[in-house]
């Protein structure tokens, strides 16, 4: 499986957008999906996560209440939807799969997830 992540850009302080993770192969929905962000000078952080059957769904608490993490298992495509947007939400944001079995205190890790996506990058003003 290989992921394609798109749909950042650079918006305004409040604005809103739709980031899509685009996974090749059928293998898609046997995955968990994880989105994860990295900013200048800083190290990849956790944003949110859904399990493979789109039922968990886990999110850092600097983002719970703005985003919303979901799949289409059928398309083999993610999203994060990003409300609210806040300049220290500027990052490069990468989509990330892991497999069915992780337990859920390695839901939130990077250190769970071996397929990643090349990153798109998400710019907020104030």
């Amino acid at each position: 499986v290989q992921l394609q992540a798109s749909g950042g850009g650079l918006v305004q302080a409040g604005d809103s957008l739709r980031l899509t993770c685009a996974a090749s192969g059928r293998s898609f929905s046997t995955y968990n999906l994880g989105w994860f962000r990295q900013a200048p000078g800083k190290e990849r952080q956790f944003v949110a996560s859904l399990r493979r059957r789109g039922g968990t769904t886990y999110y850092a608490d600097a983002v719970k209440g703005r985003f919303t993490i979901s799949r289409d298992n059928a398309e083999g495509t993610g999203y994060l939807q990003m409300n609210s947007l806040k300049p220290e939400d500027t990052a490069i944001y990468y989509c990330a799969l892991s497999p069915q079995s992780t337990i859920t205190s390695e839901m939130t890790s990077a250190r769970a997830y071996y397929i990643w996506g090349q990153g798109t990058q998400v710019t907020v003003s104030s």
